[in-house]
């Protein structure tokens, strides 16, 4: 898939359409984008959830030892975090937050809205799980966006189609969405050592050249193991259908054992124990109302 003068060519991986499950109110449906027992396979994601909720689904509660980037596809999501952080994030707007030591926060709908979300747990390097909590607002109208025929592509983070994306992550991932017209093709570059995966929002798309993914399908791709970050590949993207919408998320492995257990991501049981007690013993702070 790579000779001496090109770059690495990406291909599908796996594929998979995304199963959905009726939940108890204020809860309505829950999707995993990437299931959770499958960690080791998209290291350094852990897992990705697609909710449909309404206000109160997700009051105050705490995360340790890990990144969470969350994408608003429809509704409003207000944030509210118990460092005194609050604000409404609108459809198409990005929000990231850095567990580091103790997060604690509440995530709900908006009045009437059912909120829709896709949440990517990110792993932290054991050297990284005690940094400082840290939350950004990306909206939708501050991610750069460059324009080719038949469509665009707008990065939230990293450095993609020649512009960086203003989301400032601990470990850096790269974060781009995909608008293309029927007909539309592009070509998306990405490190070559990054593990990455796709999402389909809408329409049907043709990946590398013969697999046809559509609305609620999520793929993993190949990359170069042993490649590196300065070092691009590239994704060969069509679009079958009048509007396809897609999302793209990559990051280099971190390679380390993990344990998600709850609202926590450590490295050992006894650091999960840990966690739960220094919650319990008030460490996390007040809660987020």
């Amino acid at each position: 898939m790579r000779t001496m003068t090109s770059k690495f060519q990406r291909e599908i991986k796996d594929q998979w359409e995304v199963q959905y499950e009726e939940m108890s109110f204020p809860a309505i449906q829950k999707g995993w984008v990437l299931p959770a027992e499958r960690w080791d396979e998209f290291d350094p994601f852990i897992l990705m959830a697609e909710d449909w909720f309404k206000k109160g689904t997700f009051p105050d509660h705490p995360h340790r030892g890990f990144q969470t980037v969350t994408y608003v596809v429809d509704g409003r999501l207000e944030h509210i975090d118990n460092a005194g952080g609050r604000d409404i994030l609108e459809p198409g707007d990005v929000q990231y937050m850095n567990a580091g030591r103790a997060a604690r926060h509440a995530e709900d709908g908006v009045g009437d809205d059912i909120a829709h979300t896709l949440q990517l747990w990110v792993n932290l390097p054991k050297s990284k799980r005690d940094t400082e909590t840290i939350y950004q607002n990306v909206y939708s109208e501050d991610a750069p966006a460059v324009s080719f025929e038949g469509g665009s592509i707008k990065i939230f983070s990293g450095d993609v189609a020649g512009v960086q994306g203003p989301l400032q992550s601990v470990v850096p991932i790269t974060l781009c969405e995909l608008t293309l017209a029927k007909g539309a093709e592009y070509t998306l570059e990405l490190p070559e050592n990054h593990n990455a995966f796709l999402y389909v929002l809408a329409g049907d798309v043709e990946i590398a050249g013969h697999t046809n993914l559509k609305k609620h399908s999520a793929a993993t791709l190949t990359y170069n193991e042993e490649g590196s970050d300065i070092e691009q590949s590239e994704l060969a993207i069509r679009s079958n259908k009048r509007q396809t919408k897609l999302l793209v998320y990559s990051g280099a492995p971190i390679r380390e054992k993990i344990v998600p257990y709850g609202p926590f991501v450590m490295n050992t049981m006894e650091e999960i124990k840990q966690a739960y007690r220094d919650f319990h013993n008030g460490k996390f702070g007040p809660p987020a109302i």
